[in-house]
């Protein structure tokens, strides 16, 4: 390469001194250019060696010492920002959406070699792998289930928060997302991280309370053999490793195994309290059977929604009802079984009664005979009957007037039809039960505000009075309610009034009564929706309840437009103030 630089060097020189050479043929030009053209190419990269060459020296000082260049040290930025809220640290990402945290792995810059031929190759570089210092064995499903002991699995060397963490905080932390979420999945997915969550996570106060679902099969296909002994095996594992102090437990949507699951639970948890069967099938009178000698605890049995065997439960509360404080189950063709069974004071220490049924179910009546249920349940204090339509039925050698129930709260005769419940059929419930505190009548329209004036009940904090219906004309009671205003207006916390077609000039003087009661300082909820009320009597409400939070105003048509409609929070009901102001 040099021979032939020289040769373009001096070709060129003579071209300059001697302007005779320019006459020369046109032979010897061409081939002159030729050798020329060739050299230049040849020439290419020796110029631009010489360039990266000037570059370097023009760094250099004139001493011949390298420059030093100043280094300006970068800031790291963390990835993060801590704040501080009302109750909790708020730990924010600095990381924007065109980042990316996962970045992937810059290409290794290929060398090229030049061969004895003066050609180039490209020659991969190798890149050395990084020893690895703590292998992480994997946990699969297969090792849990054969009890592998999971203090053999090493835990990653940068892993120091978590072995730091104290064990009692750590199950704190638990106990927050189990209230919040349960138990399971959640602290089965907890366990499988280290050895210290694991430990955490089977900690036996977590799991006082748990509820399963069904989740094994997808629906719609059958069951097979090898998963129904998983399923066993699961239980098996719950029950003898879990559920030692296991207090509420709940099944949902269990179509199979219901008998096998209770049976084992009662077999390995003696402090049982709370029994819950939501969506079920097939629990047959098995399960009753095994409750009664291991379950000397169980006091609450929820079979809403489910099917059951009548006749077991009816067995099981004959021979261990005295133990017995809460009972939820689904009005059906043999519920009159179950309350002549509570009639006859199996259950003496009932607290709790719930009948509940479909809501798009229709029209659904029970016949019932209160006065063998207040002899039978004499301790009762809340009766739900939710949907149901109670109709009076008299007993044999039944006394007519009893005591009631005297330590009775809670009463809920609510339907989202009509219900044919009059004022004496609702005296017969309350007249003796001074103690009432929240009284549900929604759907009630053969009561009369002079029937609820005649109650006993002194202290009633929240009165639902709705009508869910299109139709007034079977209503009742279009007047009076200014009387029920002044009797409860020291108590009353939430009022539910919805389609009651009092008049305008009745509401505002109840709404009166309300503002100058002592309780208008914890008055909370209204719903006035579809009634006569006035901008008048609402502004006068407003302005005098601090707590009220709820405000149902649709479709009164006696307010302006943009005034009907729901109002949440005190900050809504402020503004609404301020423009009826």
């Amino acid at each position: 390469m040099e021979s032939s630089h020289v040769e373009v060097s001096s070709s060129s020189t003579q071209s300059v001194q001697d302007p005779a050479a320019e006459m020369s043929s046109s032979q010897e030009k061409d081939s002159q250019s030729s050798k020329a053209g060739t050299s230049q190419r040849k020439t290419t990269p020796a110029k631009e060696k010489e360039h990266l060459k000037r570059k370097a020296d023009s760094l250099k000082d004139e001493n011949g010492k390298k420059k030093k260049t100043r280094k300006v040290q970068r800031t790291v930025r963390p990835n993060y920002t801590v704040q501080e809220g009302e109750d909790m640290l708020l730990i924010i990402s600095n990381i924007s959406s065109g980042d990316s945290v996962w970045k992937p792995k810059r290409k290794r810059c290929k060398k090229r070699k030049i061969d004895a031929k003066g050609k180039s190759k490209i020659v991969p570089v190798k890149t050395k792998k990084a020893p690895v210092k703590n292998k992480v064995v994997k946990v699969t499903e297969e090792a849990l289930d054969k009890s592998v002991d999971l203090d053999s699995v090493l835990v990653d060397s940068y892993d120091h928060w978590g072995q730091s963490l104290p064990i009692e905080v750590l199950v704190k932390i638990f106990q927050f997302a189990v209230l919040q979420d349960g138990a399971v999945p959640f602290l089965c997915r907890v366990g499988r991280v280290c050895r210290l969550w694991n430990r955490a996570g089977s900690s036996p106060i977590l799991w006082r309370s748990v509820s399963i679902g069904y989740c094994w099969i997808e629906p719609g296909k059958s069951q097979l053999p090898g998963t129904e002994q998983k399923i066993r095996n699961t239980i098996d594992w719950l029950a003898q490793n879990r559920f030692s102090q296991l207090k509420d437990f709940s099944l949902c949507h269990w179509k199979k195994h219901v008998d096998y699951v209770i049976q084992r639970v009662a077999q390995s948890c003696p402090s049982l309290n709370s029994l819950k069967l939501s969506y079920c099938m097939g629990v047959t009178e098995k399960v009753f059977q095994s409750l009664g000698p291991d379950c000397r605890l169980l006091e609450n049995i929820n079979v809403q929604h489910s099917e059951f065997h009548v006749d077991g439960l009816v067995s099981f509360l004959e021979m261990h009802g005295s133990q017995i404080k809460s009972i939820y189950f689904t009005h059906s063709s043999k519920s009159d079984r179950l309350l002549s069974v509570l009639s006859k004071g199996c259950c003496p220490e009932l607290r709790l009664l719930e009948i509940n049924t479909k809501i798009d179910g229709g029209y659904c009546q029970l016949p019932i005979c209160i006065q063998a249920l207040q002899i039978g349940c004499p301790k009762l204090q809340t009766f739900r009957m939710m949907n149901v339509t109670p109709v009076p039925k008299m007993i044999r050698n039944t006394p007519s007037s009893t005591s009631g129930f005297p330590m009775l709260e809670e009463l809920c005769i609510a339907t989202s039809s009509h219900s044919f419940m009059t004022d004496s059929d609702l005296n017969n419930v309350l007249h003796g039960s001074p103690n009432l505190r929240v009284l549900d009548l929604r759907g009630g329209s053969r009561i009369t505000a002079t029937g609820l004036y005649a109650l006993p009940c002194e202290r009633l904090e929240c009165l639902y009075w709705g009508l869910y219906f299109n139709s007034n004309t079977m209503v009742a009671s279009k007047k009076g309610i200014h009387m029920l205003a002044q009797k409860w207006s020291n108590t009353i916390r939430e009022l539910d009034l919805t389609n009651q077609p009092f008049s305008e000039e009745d509401i505002e003087i109840a709404i009166g009564h309300l503002t100058h009661g002592a309780g208008v300082d914890s008055f909370r909820s209204l719903n006035l929706s579809g009634t006569k009320i006035t901008s008048s009597a609402l502004r006068l409400l407003i302005s005098q309840s601090p707590a009220l939070k709820y405000l149902n105003l649709s479709s009164c048509r006696y307010l302006p437009r943009g005034f009907k409609r729901l109002y949440h929070g005190q900050e809504d009901i402020q503004m609404l103030l301020d423009k009826l102001s």
